[in-house]
Order: C-alpha cells, then sequence, then structure tokens
C-alpha cells in the first residue's frame, strides 16, 4: 500500500525497560541496527498493525508491554535513491510512519527474533534511550529525532529524569536534534528536565 505521494504506510516500535534503556536489534545478514518497524496492512489500525510487527519481529505479544505514548500524525522519511524500485507500477520513495513508545513487562526469555520464516533482526541489545540517533543509517536520523524527543517526556514518567537527559542541539548545519554525547550501551546518562504529557493508555 503506497499513498498518492510514494510513501508507504508504517508503524515505527520503541520498546523501553523499565530503566529508560531502549531495544536495538541488528538486521539479519546486515551490519545495520535499528528500531522495529514495518508496513501497515491496508485494513489494520497504525495499532494492529504495531502489535503484529511487534510480534512478528521481537516474539512479544501484547500482554508483554504497555503502550506509553504514541506520535501524533505521520512521520516522513525518504528512502536513498539506490533502494528506490522504479520498475514497480506505484513507486515507494518512502515511508510515513507512526511511532509507539512501549514499556517491556514480561521476561527477557519473552523475547524470541527466530518466530517466522523470515527473521527481521539476528541479535539485540538493551541501550541508552539517545543512543539510536548517533548509531542509526543517516537517512532515517531525522525520523528517531522527532519520534524519540516527542516520546522522552512519556519515557521519563516511567524511567526517570535522570535516565533519560534533555537533548542538546548538535552544532553540525546538517543535523536536526541529537542526544546527549555518546556513551557505551547501557551507561546511565545524567541531566534533568521537567516532565511532559501525560502516560497514554
Amino acid at each position: 500500500m503506497i499513498d498518492p505521494d510514494g510513501y508507504r504506510p508504517n508503524v515505527g516500535i520503541i520498546l523501553m525497560h523499565p530503566d529508560g534503556r531502549v531495544f536495538w536489534a541488528r538486521r539479519v545478514r546486515r551490519d545495520g541496527w535499528q528500531f522495529p518497524q514495518g508496513g501497515m496492512n491496508t485494513d489494520e489500525t497504525p495499532l494492529e498493525a504495531m502489535y503484529r510487527e511487534l510480534e512478528e519481529e521481537t516474539g512479544l505479544r501484547s500482554e508483554h508491554v504497555a503502550v506509553l505514548g504514541v506520535t501524533p500524525g505521520w512521520l516522513r522519511y525518504r528512502l536513498p535513491r539506490r533502494a528506490i524500485r522504479r520498475n514497480d507500477r506505484l513507486v515507494c520513495i518512502g515511508q510515513k510512519q507512526v511511532w509507539f513508545l512501549l514499556q517491556f513487562t514480561g521476561a527477557e526469555s519473552d523475547l524470541r527474533l527466530d518466530g517466522t520464516d523470515k527473521p527481521e533482526f539476528d541479535h539485540w541489545r538493551w541501550v541508552d534511550f539517545w543512543y539510536p540517533l548517533e548509531h542509526v543509517v543517516s537517512f532515517k536520523r531525522g525520523v528517531y529525532a522527532s519520534a524519540l524527543r516527542h516520546l522522552a517526556p512519556f519515557a521519563r514518567q516511567i524511567a526517570g529524569q535522570r535516565a533519560i537527559p534533555q537533548p542538546q542541539p548538535d552544532p553540525r548545519p546538517d543535523a536536526r536534534m541529537r542526544g546527549p554525547s555518546p556513551r557505551r550501551p547501557g551507561q546511565r546518562g545524567q541531566g534533568d528536565v521537567p516532565p511532559g504529557g501525560r502516560v497514554a493508555r
């Protein structure tokens, strides 16, 4: 399903440990790491697509998570030219996404990457909340920044202000927003920022 502007509807998932770290996974047979995400079917709502993709890519079901927040409207990114298939009848130039922040409430043994015939990921780990901004592929960085920035207040209500410090502007002219200086995965950050927004239930 591709809209008239060439964007495919998609959902993104930020799965957060109660301590503020987020689920970060490596794509099968590739060196790229990312959050779970996937396309929506024509008969699905974003919430339905999110739960389906969550189970397909991580093995988790609705009883293993709690929805904390969701981005309003669509966030879009364009694919690099090399990834655009121009031989298709409908050319997909990018993704338009709704992002969900989920609190992980299950056990780590519930996480299974091999639940389908074609797994999306082959390895995962918990990383600091802002870590993905420095490590996701460049063409997704703007969407990741927008999603994390919007959902951070909901995350702070669970993990606390010290676990998720305020993001700092990046002085580079081509950068929109970044988190604090890179840290080792799992290392806790410092800083206080007022909490904002109510937790979505």
